[in-house]
């Protein structure tokens, strides 16, 4: 069974427009220098585990009021018993998100067919040819691609994000990311924050103005049904 490592119990941001908890599942297959989570990427053993009976009697709990469950991290598709978690939110009549960094096209797919995720929250990190440098990782750009191609045929409410990083990723990013995404649903751009930023040296990064956010939202706006901007 999967090891959950977090509870927010009321999550309005995390699941637009529904009633919903997030639960955060350990470890990442990604390195991104700013990323926020960096402990529960790098040092989940620092993080009690929640116990699944616990979990499961939250939810019993909160029946007739909760309408949905966030799974989150981390990057959750490389729990191996995600299934299991997924299938005892549902069996509760529960919708469900899921974060993902959209590497494991496979294992997606597998999860929309099985129509254990009802919503998909994909965060694009770069632009294809940037993916290993951002992600520190190497991530095949094939991979990105194919699962983002996965959600947008899906017939699934899903949204893609990015982080925006003075020096890392910045507007000529938004652009080419936008044209890769065009005719796409929901677009959100998200400001990066640095005070537990993984690498160090983005804690001393000053964010991007709320100008310039909003900029980069307005070059991406003719690409995508709707734009976000979350964090500004």
């Amino acid at each position: 069974m999967v090891e959950i490592k977090g509870l927010e119990k009321f999550a309005p941001k995390d699941f637009p427009g529904f009633i919903a908890s997030t639960v955060f599942l350990p470890g990442c297959n990604f390195r991104c220098p700013y990323c926020h989570n960096s402990d529960l990427v790098l040092r989940p053993e620092t993080y009690a585990t929640i116990p699944m009976d616990f979990f499961l009697a939250y939810l019993d709990s909160r029946k007739g009021w909760l309408e949905g469950v966030c799974v989150s991290g981390g990057e959750p598709l490389l729990e191996p018993g995600l299934e299991e978690l997924l299938s005892v939110i549902k069996e509760r009549d529960l919708l469900v998100k899921l974060d993902t960094n959209g590497s494991f096209p496979d294992r997606l797919q597998e999860l929309i067919q099985a129509k254990l995720v009802d919503w998909i929250a994909m965060d694009i990190k770069a632009p294809p040819e940037r993916y290993q440098e951002v992600t520190r990782s190497a991530v095949k750009a094939e991979d990105i691609e194919r699962s983002s191609e996965l959600i947008r045929a899906s017939g699934l409410n899903y949204l893609f994000r990015t982080t925006v990083v003075p020096g890392l990723v910045g507007a000529d990013d938004i652009m080419k990311i936008s044209l890769g995404l065009s005719g796409s649903k929901n677009f959100q751009i998200q400001q990066f924050s640095p005070p537990n930023a993984m690498d160090e040296a983005y804690r001393l990064v000053k964010p991007f103005g709320r100008e310039e956010v909003h900029h980069m939202a307005e070059l991406a706006r003719p690409y995508f049904a709707e734009i976000r901007i979350e964090g500004v």
